[in-house]
């Protein structure tokens, strides 16, 4: 999705649409209006020259909003580039790291990083220290050339964080509804050429970020970073479209996948259910016991993982879709509204405030999913931070013990 609620162009848009009834006077100008908005859309502690502008009656959302964004988000950065970090290096760890799906989440937690270091802190880093720190200009961030390296890198890490989600889901579907393909389907190297494909598709498919967008300045000066003003509507269609493919497909090729995962395992608990029921012997028990800790309850354990990765994907981002969707669509064409309530643009700009940082959550969250659903995870966490020879010893022992059949549950 794009890097505002509203673009540069939105802003012109807004102040070419407000009329002589949102003022007190007439001699404000459009510039006025513009570099007003430009300000508050960037958290620019600088008021407007014109005095006389109508303030809103009730900026309460706007303000909470944006101090909810403000003082969460460096700590989703924190708590998500530690996290992350640790989960990359327990899915690339000896132990791990020969399973398909360990390169799933490994590359999902890289993917993860880079965002929250090329997406969040620089998008924080415009718009939050400056509410804090008024007097910080990051100027830097707007430079020609370097603003553009800066969006490519986080669309491509955002497009790489979604699709990795549907490949791991699509991974498990085939693990889990499919087992007599997976071993064909499934392989360490079909895994490796699939997030090859995604991480080449992904970098290929945002190169039009860099190409349209450039660096303008508002009507006070100050730089910045968006769409370049002659290409506005194919900038439009292509942030639309990017907005789409990052969350409404993934969303709907998840849930549904996710949905026949639950059926099946479902159906398979029933059915070892009732062949417990009809056993005679007390071997026959035993045996239906082992093929359902062994097999079921481990598999479930790891499937777990995904569904809930999936079920906080779907409701971390949806929120702030449906939000950016809603204000770009209407500041789109708000210019051809009579007026324009300033009340309602604060409203909304809170509102995308504060579903933009419950995004951000989707980035940070995957280590406590890991840690919550996945016994084998926590055991290597605790293995990693305790060091011991003898906390190796017993771990390989218990990993032998359960032969190939936990690799399979992750595979």
């Amino acid at each position: 999705m794009g890097e505002n609620g509203l673009s540069l162009q939105d802003i012109e848009a807004l102040s070419s649409s407000f009329t002589t009834d949102n003022m007190t006077q007439t001699e404000c100008t459009s510039g006025d209006i513009y570099d007003l908005l430009f300000n508050m859309l960037n958290n620019n502690g600088q008021n407007s020259t014109c005095d006389n502008f109508q303030k809103p009656s009730d900026p309460v959302t706007y303000r909470d909003g944006r101090l909810f964004y403000v003082y969460l988000t460096p700590v989703i950065l924190i708590i998500g580039i530690l996290g992350n970090s640790l989960s990359l290096n327990v899915f690339m760890s000896k132990n791990m790291r020969g399973m398909c799906a360990s390169a799933y989440l490994a590359a999902l937690s890289a993917s993860d990083l880079s965002t929250l270091i090329f997406y969040v802190t620089v998008e924080w880093l415009r718009r939050g220290i400056v509410y804090i720190y008024p007097e910080t200009k990051m100027a830097f961030l707007e430079y020609n050339g370097f603003c553009q390296i800066l969006m490519y890198l986080s669309y491509v890490s955002r497009f790489l964080s979604s699709w990795l989600v549907v490949a791991f889901t699509v991974e498990r579907y085939i693990g889990v509804c499919h087992p007599l393909r997976r071993r064909h389907i499934c392989t360490k190297s079909s895994t490796r050429r699939i997030i090859t494909v995604i991480c080449l598709l992904s970098c290929i498919l945002v190169l039009y970020k860099p190409v349209l967008s450039g660096v303008y300045y508002s009507a006070d000066g100050t730089q910045y970073c968006t769409s370049n003003k002659r290409y506005d509507f194919p900038s439009f269609v292509l942030d639309s479209a990017f907005a789409v493919t990052i969350t409404l497909v993934p969303f709907l090729i998840i849930t549904i996948l996710n949905i026949l995962i639950v059926r099946k395992l479902v159906y398979t608990n029933k059915r070892q259910q009732h062949y417990t029921v009809r056993t005679n012997t007390i071997q026959s028990v035993k045996s239906a016991n082992i093929i359902r800790t062994e097999e079921s309850i481990i598999k479930l354990e790891f499937t777990l993982i995904l569904l809930a990765v999936s079920f906080f994907f779907i409701a971390f981002n949806v929120p702030y879709f449906t939000i950016w969707c809603r204000n770009f669509i209407y500041n789109k064409y708000i210019s051809q509204t009579d007026s324009v309530s300033l009340g309602d643009i604060e409203y909304w700009q809170g509102i995308l405030y504060i579903s933009r940082t419950i995004f951000y959550m989707n980035y940070c969250i995957n280590f406590f999913l890991y840690s919550i659903t996945g016994t084998y995870f926590r055991r290597e966490v605790k293995f990693l931070f305790t060091l011991k020879r003898q906390a190796s010893y017993e771990f390989r022992q218990s990993s032998r013990n359960a032969n190939t059949k936990l690799a399979v549950s992750w595979v």
